[in-house]
């Protein structure tokens, strides 16, 4: 009964410890930290390369779709069974083709995008001096917002 009664001493004195140290700790943190928030989503909207690459992506369907059309048609007219697998193969890889570089292109066009986002928005941060910038998204309160100013040169 001793043995447990100091063991519950000594674990009470070292967690009281733990916890006054770690409020010490918390309390001398400087908070000298220069913090900007950008409305990410406000900007992707605001930018004329997402809106060019939305334009392009509606042009390529609308020419995927006349594909599709096109192939239907040419479909229905052969009257041969054998030749309309064939045809339809045929029509079923090049749409498969079409497709996948269609998502290519918008995969590289999307990744390039926001490489140039990112960038203009830590170049905007290291010339601010600010030594972090969150999505406003994710902040409730606090630090600057920035998103307008990173607006105008995303344009």
């Amino acid at each position: 009964m001793k043995n447990g009664l100091k063991f519950l001493t000594v674990s009470l004195v070292a967690f009281g410890l733990g916890l006054t140290a770690g409020n010490y700790a918390i309390s001398d943190v400087p908070c000298n930290c220069k913090i900007a928030v950008v409305d990410v989503q406000k900007v992707v909207a605001s930018s004329a390369q997402v809106k060019n690459l939305q334009a392009e992506q509606n042009k390529q369907g609308q020419e995927l779709a006349k594909f599709i059309d096109t192939a239907k048609a040419n479909l229905q007219k052969e009257k041969d069974e054998k030749k309309r697998k064939a045809l339809e193969e045929k029509y079923n890889k090049e749409f498969q083709a079409k497709r996948a570089a269609i998502i290519k292109n918008h995969e590289t066009k999307t990744k390039e995008i926001d490489k140039n986002i990112t960038a203009i928005i830590d170049s905007k941060a290291k010339a601010s001096g600010y030594n972090l910038v969150l999505a406003k998204g994710v902040v409730l309160s606090g630090g600057t917002d920035i998103t307008d100013e990173i607006a105008k040169q995303v344009k």
